[in-house]
């Protein structure tokens, strides 16, 4: 289980909103799992269901129809949500799309938009990558061209989890080509404009019950007024809130390592070889160790990193550290936890066998680490 006591990140208002976190997924998700993964996404219920109980963008202020609270509360989901094998597309919306319009949209438009994606009604994504632009978001190359009081969108993005559900997206655009990516704009488009279509459902290794998509863009007009903060801003509104998103990251992954640990626990406890359990041979319990310890200090930083970034101090080499550890120890993790399975491990009847295809994506999203490497070295 996810420990709550002790833990310096939170006190006891977040220990109730945890329980109200585990009650929903015990009622409206975990049963739903299977159903979710065969459809290819979750129910616009499952969406609504959280808003109603607060467990969508509770960062959204009271008065666009949210609780005001801070990134701790955030947390909570993440660590709650991933633990109980819930792939990332809620998180994607409280974690990362929101910020984007917390932090850089108009009044007007926070009036539009808030209250829906506080409620449930309004599901968003960001469009970023696309066919020949992954981490590297200079590669851009959708335009969006200004004509009179509109601009024209033009262009595909794929891998864009909430794709297929989505009634909002946050399109990354090049509104003056010519300057690379200071010519960088996000742009809103919502998805019943003409032109804008969604391509298939894409055939994933794990996360099955996030819709994920390819988008098209072919001569859509939007207003002007759907920018999203100042033209040509938008690759450093993306760098900032980049840091949140990879904070994220690191905590989806250190709780659904958590998960993995914990079923292996219980696995090698039941399972019995040459006459004994398989907990009592050395290897195991050498094997467990080893990751038991990596955990307590992974929920150490996690927590230290957390407290940085509600204070503001969370810069983006840490983020990127904290990425990098946390996704690769997830990887370790679960690997070691699907292995002490035996043959078990890689039927998919077993929880170990989703947790472990789920994981591997968290070593790509959000910059791979690869790329985390490249930006630490950068900032030494």
């Amino acid at each position: 289980m996810l420990k709550r006591s002790g833990r310096g990140a939170y006190g006891a208002e977040h220990d109730q909103f945890r329980e109200t976190v585990r009650r929903f997924l015990a009622d409206a998700f975990t049963p739903q799992l299977p159903a979710f993964e065969a459809e290819g996404k979750v129910s616009r219920a499952l969406w609504e269901q959280a808003g109603a109980l607060g467990l969508l963008c509770p960062n959204v202020p009271a008065e666009y129809g949210g609780l005001g609270l801070d990134f701790t509360f955030n947390a909570v989901l993440n660590e709650e949500f991933s633990y109980a094998m819930m792939s990332d597309c809620l998180t994607l919306q409280t974690d990362i799309t929101l910020p984007y319009v917390l932090h850089h949209a108009s009044d007007a438009q926070k009036q539009t938009y808030l209250p829906g994606m506080a409620a449930g009604s309004i599901i968003t994504c960001i469009a970023m990558t696309e066919p020949g632009a992954g981490s590297d978001l200079q590669g851009v190359r959708t335009t969006a061209v200004r004509d009179g009081d509109d601009y024209v969108v033009n262009g595909s993005k794929t891998y864009i989890t909430n794709g297929q559900n989505a009634d909002l997206v946050i399109a990354v655009c090049k509104t003056s080509p010519q300057d690379g990516a200071k010519g960088t704009s996000l742009i809103f488009i919502e998805a019943d404009r003409p032109g804008f279509s969604r391509g298939r459902n894409l055939d994933k290794i794990g996360q099955w019950s996030a819709d994920t998509s390819e988008l098209f863009f072919e001569d859509v007009r939007v207003p002007a007024a759907n920018l999203l903060g100042a033209e040509n801003r938008g690759f450093a509104y993306l760098m900032n809130e980049l840091v949140q998103e990879r904070l994220s990251i690191a905590i989806t992954a250190q709780a659904a390592a958590q998960r993995a640990y914990d079923e292996a626990i219980a696995f090698v406890r039941e399972r019995k070889a040459f006459g004994k359990a398989i907990l009592d041979f050395q290897n195991t319990r050498f094997t467990l160790a080893d990751l038991d310890a990596r955990l307590q200090v992974g929920w150490a930083h996690i927590d230290w990193a957390i407290a940085e970034h509600v204070a503001g101090t969370l810069d983006a080499a840490q983020a990127a550290k904290a990425k990098l550890w946390h996704t690769e120890t997830q990887w370790l993790v679960c690997d070691a936890a699907l292995q002490l399975h035996g043959g078990a491990g890689y039927m998919n009847e077993y929880p170990i066998a989703r947790i472990w295809r789920d994981a591997r994506v968290r070593r790509i999203y959000g910059g791979s680490s690869e790329i985390m490497k490249e930006l630490i070295g950068r900032s030494l």
